[in-house]
């Protein structure tokens, strides 16, 4: 048997991965107007879980203007909040 056949298979593993768990604007309608959503406010409404990054995405419609502060989000997203009276705020800032 090859020598290459005998030793065993290994995966690559990405070390640096982000694990993104992904919200939609029409999640984010179950908020009040005007609160302001974060991580922590996500994961108490069981909506991320705990140790995984945010991503917002564009699906659906949004009508209540509100903050929003999370990891990551969409330009469309971003296009619509802002559209609905509410503001976007990079965690990275």
């Amino acid at each position: 048997m090859p020598l290459q056949r005998r030793l065993p298979k290994r995966g690559f593993h990405n070390q640096f991965k982000i694990d993104y768990d992904i919200v939609s604007l029409d999640q984010l309608n179950s908020f009040d107007s005007g609160t302001e959503i974060t991580t922590e406010n996500l994961i108490q409404a069981g909506f991320v879980k705990k140790d995984h990054a945010v991503k917002i995405l564009a699906n659906g419609e949004i009508s209540k203007a509100m903050v929003v502060t999370v990891d990551k989000i969409s330009i469309g997203a971003r296009n619509k909040i802002e559209a609905a009276g509410g503001k976007v705020i990079d965690k990275k800032e």
